[in-house]
């Protein structure tokens, strides 16, 4: 059987990455990462293309634009990709693509590492083997790749900030495993329609982490300077009232002039349910606010700039939010 093609997209991050005056800095190419593991030449054909170097903190909406562009432009030439990145922000480009590459029949494989991989001790040429493995099977999707894990891109967090096992699945099971070069499968989604590309992301999607005391006026600014403000609340959900004020006017304000407002947790796992506790129920019952539910923030942020820049009417916006997109929501209350 003839080996797949895949193309390698390199973006910089750790596992391309070596020690400057200052500290470790992405240098390698992509072409130069696949020196280090020859042995992908026996699992498929690659390709090389270097988009940027850059340490992912860095990494910003501008850049999956790119990369999607890049996906976009080769799409027909190739079986499988694979984008090296860096970790830090891993999750939030791997919701990114997902929202701007919808249905794609062809395996999207983000992977990275925490040790560069001119280290001795590394996860590098490992993540790497596995990615390529995932992006020449007959998977699809956009999928995280990690320390043998297969995540959906809609569902990735990093969790653990130096070891190996450096991200989790939240809301959703790991879709598979790749262990000694075999894939092993636990869920299969259905094919859908044909892969659509989107091209334009709205980046002005601002997001509040609420601590207890926190000033009320920090979502009016906020929302002053964005198109659409997240905030993570404490628990199921919910909004504080203080003596000196509360979130409910400079929320309806922001309301009025057209901005989107998501509630969510900053719980990592099952999501809010703001209908539990007056503190969440009468925000929902006052407001046109949205409710995360299930997903999780990295998707929240995505998909918003993805629906900012199709359209900014309140009701459209909300039909988009609750539509699910690669898995990206389960359960609403509503």
């Amino acid at each position: 059987m003839e080996k797949r093609r895949i193309l390698l997209i390199g973006t910089g991050g750790t596992i391309a990455s070596e020690m400057g005056d200052s500290g470790l800095e992405p240098e390698l190419t992509s072409r130069q990462l696949l020196r280090y593991v020859p042995d992908i030449s026996g699992i498929c054909k690659v390709d090389c293309v270097q988009l940027f170097s850059l340490d992912s903190t860095n990494i910003r909406p501008e850049h999956w634009l790119r990369i999607a562009k890049t996906i976009q432009e080769c799409y027909g030439k190739y079986d499988g990709f694979v984008v090296s990145h860096g970790t830090d922000t891993m999750a939030y480009t791997a919701a990114g693509l997902s929202y701007l590459i919808q249905n794609s029949m062809k395996p999207i494989v983000l992977t990275g590492a925490q040790k560069p991989i001119g280290y001795d001790t590394t996860d590098s040429k490992q993540n790497l083997r596995d990615a390529f493995t995932v992006a020449s099977s007959d998977m699809f999707g956009v999928m995280l790749v990690f320390n043998g894990k297969i995540i959906i891109g809609t569902r990735a967090r990093k969790t653990h900030s130096k070891s190996f096992e450096a991200f989790s699945s939240i809301n959703y099971p790991i879709v598979g495993m790749v262990q000694d070069g075999r894939i092993i499968q636990y869920i299969r989604p259905e094919r859908s329609a044909p892969v659509r590309f989107y091209e334009a992301l709205d980046p002005k999607v601002a997001l509040l982490k609420l601590v207890p005391g926190i000033d009320c006026k920090v979502s009016e600014y906020l929302l002053e300077q964005s198109s659409a403000l997240i905030i993570e609340s404490f628990g199921v959900g919910g909004l504080p009232v203080y003596e000196t004020g509360s979130f409910y006017e400079p929320i309806k304000r922001g309301l009025a002039a057209g901005k989107t407002v998501v509630l969510t947790t900053q719980v990592e796992n099952e999501g809010s349910d703001l209908s539990v506790y007056h503190v969440g129920n009468s925000i929902k019952q006052n407001l046109p606010i949205l409710e995360a539910y299930d997903m999780i923030t990295e998707a929240v942020v995505a998909k918003l700039m993805w629906i900012l820049s199709i359209t900014t009417e309140r009701a459209k916006v909300a039909e988009l939010f609750y539509t699910p997109v690669a898995c990206d929501i389960l359960y609403a209350f509503s």
